[in-house]
């Protein structure tokens, strides 16, 4: 009984001495947190998409005292919250911060399954990581879309599905929060953030092929094939072309629209335009015309 008492003693003593221990290193030790940062945390949208660049908005808010200590909230963005989050952070933390633009998933691949033929039957793990750790996949092109949803399946807001006709990934852009969590996720790198644009209009390259003209239209027959025509056409040095591939840059591009009809294979897309007027059909002229035929 004693023996039983004594252990009891010794081992209330040691759980005694080791809560002074951990009571003193808690205090000396203690990292004392910013309570803006639970207050920025509260107005950002929770989504802890990781979009703005760091782990969850706990991480995003650190960044942002830190910056608004610093003097500068530039470069800091909530791409779920938008400018309304945004400007609420600004006017808590007493920091003006500037308006950026809006950005959108952008699908850069026109390889429908009109276009892009299967040559091929893949048999295996149905996510496109896998795929494409196999090679080309199913088609003959090792560049466009794979089609399994591994960026449906990333997008938390809903804003990504897979077309069943043409096998292509699909972005509504009201839904879409440009979190960037579908670009992270495909392994070819084909979606990628752009400028909403004004009214939503946006011109890109639909295309990330980097095979020469010949082996990329084998492979797909809306693919760019590097000519330069739209280049020679854009008057504001928007386009470049390297490694085959033609590349619009967003912020240079006037929406023009003229590298869409001189490009041959119709890899250039302009979204959310207004379908051309037809051309008015000059009725007088031509009974005139056959009048004179007649005479």
């Amino acid at each position: 009984m004693s023996f039983i008492l004594s252990a009891v003693i010794v081992l209330g003593c040691i759980a005694l001495v080791a809560a002074v221990i951990l009571y003193v290193c808690s205090k000396k030790f203690a990292v004392k947190e910013d309570p803006r940062i639970a207050q920025v945390t509260e107005v950002l949208p929770g989504a802890n998409c990781g979009g703005c660049g760091f782990p969850g908005c706990s991480g995003m808010a650190d960044a942002l005292v830190k910056g608004a200590d610093a003097g500068s909230l530039e470069g800091l963005n909530c791409p779920v919250g938008g400018a309304e989050v945004m400007g609420k952070v600004a006017d808590l933390l007493g920091m003006a911060i500037a308006n950026s633009d809006p950005m959108v998933a952008v699908v850069r691949c026109n390889g429908t399954c009109e276009m892009r033929p299967r040559i091929a039957c893949y048999d295996g793990l149905k996510n496109c990581t896998a795929m494409n750790a196999c090679g080309a996949g199913e088609t003959g092109c090792g560049f466009g879309c794979l089609g399994c949803g591994d960026c449906v399946e990333a997008c938390q807001f809903d804003a990504i599905h897979i077309n069943d006709e043409t096998g292509l990934p699909e972005v509504d852009d009201e839904k879409c929060t440009a979190c960037g969590a579908c670009t992270k996720a495909c392994p070819r790198h084909i979606i990628e953030l752009r400028k909403k644009g004004p009214k939503n209009r946006r011109v890109y390259v639909s295309c990330v092929n980097k095979d020469k003209g010949a082996a990329a239209m084998k492979a797909c027959k809306s693919a760019c094939i590097g000519c330069g025509k739209c280049q020679k056409e854009c008057k504001f040095e928007a386009i470049t072309v390297e490694n085959n591939l033609c590349y619009i840059d967003f912020t240079k591009c006037r929406l023009c629209k003229k590298c869409v009809e001189a490009c041959p294979t119709k890899a250039i897309h302009a979204v959310n335009f207004p379908a051309p007027k037809p051309k008015p059909v000059v009725v007088e002229e031509t009974l005139k015309e056959g009048k004179e035929a007649q005479a």
